[in-house]
């Protein structure tokens, strides 16, 4: 569970981010789930965005993939939400205490 201050700290590096995924109408498949997974392994802070043409909103989208990822929701915004996970290999983001 994040604190405020660690997800404050996390919207601060997430705000130069691109969306590197988005969620279109076929909504969120295990090819899309095992995808986020290797880049929340690889980036730990990722954001993404779901289309007009979905049938999900952005904040369902965001719990349903933290819950199958292991991952935090850090942030919802409109259509884009931010997830974290710390790498079980090699943790690069140290957040505050």
């Amino acid at each position: 569970m994040l604190t405020s201050k660690q997800r404050a700290y996390l919207k601060g590096m997430a705000n130069g981010l691109d969306s590197i995924f988005q969620i279109g109408k076929s909504g969120i498949t295990p090819e899309l789930r095992d995808t986020v997974d290797k880049a929340l392994e690889a980036r730990e802070l990722i954001k993404l965005n779901v289309l007009d043409n979905n049938m999900i909103e952005a904040k369902q989208a965001a719990g349903i993939l933290a819950d199958r990822t292991g991952a935090e929701v850090v942030q919802v915004i409109g259509n884009r939400f931010i997830l974290f996970r710390q790498s079980k290999k090699k943790p690069v983001i140290e957040l505050p205490k």
